[in-house]
């Protein structure tokens, strides 16, 4: 058995750094040693380091098969020169921000050995040094707090057991104020800094010394596992259920854990209610959840009580209209659905591809404009809002957009003080909009006005919490029109023809995907083996696709996976595919993803500042390892991160079903095994084989396939608003 080697300290000064990580801060450098004045490769995370600074270095020697003896680093600490002439080269070195040689050789002739303590503590004394006016006795001032709060975060986090990669976000996010911040509340990390979590934040609150059933601890745990709920798409959570989860997972007794719940919602952070199912147990919301979905029920109601004036268009005009404005000729379906509309403040329309939802919208869109009223377009993703647009031919927002997002704050210009400037409002892709946006939406739409939300129910439900379109469907309380007859058109796509028969639990009509000279547009491969799954996924995508149907495999071609882990999984998948379909070289890695230039790659959270959305899928274009920023095309875009932002995308040569939601692509291909147990549902089928325009391919097992399709029942969603709507 391998003994641990002996933990070893090491002082010295800072030489040179060889390579540093802008966003791991991994770093390899030349340490020289005080008491040798040996230089020594030492290696490891070093955040905020330049050359001339001295450390203190805990470690271990190791050897490299190449590069020889390496001092890997556990933790180290910044000890400030006590020397004039140590003083002089530190601050000439460039670490503090506004002070260069010249101005270090003048403020040591003027300080002495008392020139660090002077910065630290009587800073506004800096003036009295030649050449040094207020500005930029607050810029020294200001470069050295922060330098201060790097050290003190580095350790902090050193101390924890805490990655100290975490450490440049913190200090981009808290600024110099960073320590006393984290101090007094560690558990904002969790929420404030992506990709920390609420362990890690657990775990530096634990060190800093904060007991287990702290009340600050307590309150924490439960608005962490609600905020787990939360992701899972439920709104609220059962109060057993959250007693039980604290209890588990924190080891928090039950009584600490309602005595907390029960403050917690005293102070209006949660709601605790009656379950609507009438059983004894209760149930937790966050507060602006609660809100969220009391408000939708509330100004559905209102919105639905309010008559609508009738209008003087008949049948017969409409269809007339439509044909004059669109050439199209409406069925009796869609002329009967168009009448009924018209008479309903807040209507549902929903059906399955090729039942003629986006005729419809055009037409409505028609019909009010030969009205002469002001409709306006919008879907939950800047994908659908574009799709929506190219098929109306009218402008079409996302929803943020629509309601007009302020970037500081994420909060919404439009709302019921000020209303949106519409008669009509019209959402494509409804099933997409979760409820905290519902509400945001339904709360700026006018009194005055029509809501109308498109929508294919049997989809997947949106990414955020809640069920909003099926709940409205189930409560009867909004007028919904089913469209259930497929056009002859779209009755000819084996495409659409299979996801009606997928739709009913039936099992597709496959094609061999052979080499006869007839193409169609559905094919399945039968394939058992994950690793073969994965070598005919490179195949299809380097050679058959574009030389057999003629379409570019990167950007025509969608692999879409029911999970993230496995060999069939996006991470494996983006990896493999990246090698073949991008040569370049790798120019950035990070937790253990590679990125290039011409990457395929997908926004991961809306992030209002930059204006790009969750699922949003673009291109990497140009790379600056020297300034540390990258650059992606968004749909005819540029938008620029800096490195420390990398966690906010990812590799999109494979992405999951649910992220594809909302878009269209020209193929998809789709790989089912039943590795992927737990999620072959049937929507998820559905959903996935919809996103096809032109080509659809399956690879795995008719076992995947059949239990996919009679997994009719997906994991119920914890909500209340169908049980709220049908209230009086």
């Amino acid at each position: 058995m391998n003994r641990p080697l002996p933990i070893t300290t090491l002082e010295g000064e800072l030489e040179r750094i060889t390579y540093s990580s802008p966003e791991t801060h991994y770093t390899i450098a030349k340490l020289k040693t005080s008491k040798t004045h040996n230089m020594v490769t030492i290696v490891g995370s070093m955040p905020a380091v330049k050359p001339g600074q001295f450390l203190k270095i805990e470690g271990t020697w190791e050897t490299h098969s190449k590069y020889g003896q390496q001092f890997k680093i556990a933790s180290y600490e910044e000890t400030l020169p006590a020397t004039i002439s140590g003083i002089k080269k530190y601050l000439a070195s460039g670490i503090v921000k506004g002070i260069g040689p010249s101005t270090a050789h003048r403020m040591v002739r003027c300080f002495g050995a008392e020139t660090l303590e002077i910065i630290e503590k009587n800073p506004e004394r800096l003036v009295e040094v030649d050449g040094v006016g207020h500005a930029k006795a607050a810029l020294i001032c200001d470069a050295w707090k922060y330098n201060h709060a790097a050290r003190g975060v580095m350790q902090l986090l050193q101390n924890a057991g805490v990655k100290t990669a975490y450490c440049a976000k913190i200090l981009k996010t808290y600024g110099a104020d960073a320590v006393n911040i984290i101090q007094s509340d560690p558990y904002r990390l969790a929420t404030d800094i992506p990709g920390i979590g609420f362990y890690f934040a657990d775990r530096i609150a634990l060190k800093l010394g904060i007991s287990r059933d702290d009340t600050q601890r307590v309150r924490a745990c439960i608005r962490h596992v609600i905020e787990q709920f939360i992701n899972e798409g439920h709104v609220f959570v059962y109060e057993s259920q959250l007693v039980a989860q604290c209890a588990d997972l924190f080891s928090l007794e039950a009584d600490i854990t309602r005595y907390s719940m029960e403050k917690l919602s005293a102070d209006g952070e949660l709601v605790i209610e009656n379950a609507p199912d009438t059983s004894e147990n209760r149930i937790v919301y966050l507060k602006e959840i609660h809100q969220a979905e009391t408000g939708i029920s509330n100004r559905i109601k209102a919105l639905l009580s309010v008559p609508i004036i009738p209008t003087s268009i008949d049948a017969e005009r409409i269809s007339k209209e439509v044909q004059k404005k669109l050439a199209i000729a409406l069925s009796r379906e869609q002329v009967d659905v168009l009448e009924k509309i018209l008479s309903h403040r807040a209507v549902i329309i929903t059906g399955g591809p090729g039942t003629g939802k986006t005729t419809l919208i055009r037409s409505v869109n028609a019909i009010f404009e030969a009205l002469g009223k002001r409709v306006l377009l919008a879907a939950p993703t800047g994908r659908a809002a574009r799709r929506l647009s190219e098929v109306t031919r009218r402008n079409a927002k996302t929803i943020h957009r629509l309601l007009g997002v302020n970037f500081k704050d994420g909060l919404f210009d439009k709302n019921r003080d000020n209303p949106l400037d519409a008669d009509a409002v019209i959402i494509d892709e409804a099933s997409m909009v979760d409820t905290l946006l519902m509400f945001h939406l339904i709360n700026a739409v006018p009194m005055t006005a029509v809501l109308i939300l498109v929508g294919d129910v049997f989809q997947l439900p949106s990414i955020g919490p809640g069920n909003v379109l099926s709940d409205m469907i189930k409560s009867a309380r909004t007028p919904v029109f089913y469209l259930k007859k497929i056009f002859r058109q779209a009755h000819k796509s084996p495409i659409v023809f299979n996801a009606h028969r997928i739709r009913q639990g039936e099992f597709p009509v496959f094609e061999p995907l052979d080499h006869t000279e007839s193409l169609s547009e559905f094919y399945f491969i039968e394939q058992n083996d994950p690793n073969t799954v994965v070598a005919t996924i490179l195949e299809l995508c380097n050679k058959t696709i574009p030389e057999r149907f003629n379409l570019d495999p990167v950007h025509d071609v969608q692999i879409l996976t029911p999970m993230h882990k496995g060999v069939i999984g996006t991470t494996h998948l983006n990896q493999v595919l990246q090698k073949v379909l991008n040569p370049n070289p790798v120019i950035v890695e990070t937790r253990g993803s590679t990125f290039k230039i011409e990457d395929k790659v997908m926004h991961l959270k809306n992030n209002y500042q930059k204006e790009v959305f969750n699922g949003d899928i673009g291109t990497i274009r140009t790379v600056d390892v020297k300034e540390n920023v990258f650059s992606v095309d968004f749909y005819g875009r540029t938008v620029s991160y800096d490195f420390t932002e990398m966690d906010e995308i990812s590799l999109a040569y494979a992405i999951s079903v649910h992220k594809s939601q909302g878009s269209e692509y020209p193929a998809v291909i789709l790989p089912i095994m039943t590795q992927h147990f737990v999620l072959l549902q049937r929507n998820l089928l559905y959903t996935a084989i919809t996103r096809g325009k032109k080509l659809v391919i399956l690879i795995g097992t008719k076992k995947a396939l059949a239990i996919a399709l009679k997994n009719d029942t997906p994991k119920k969603r914890l909500s209340g608003l169908a049980f709220r709507l049908k209230q009086n």
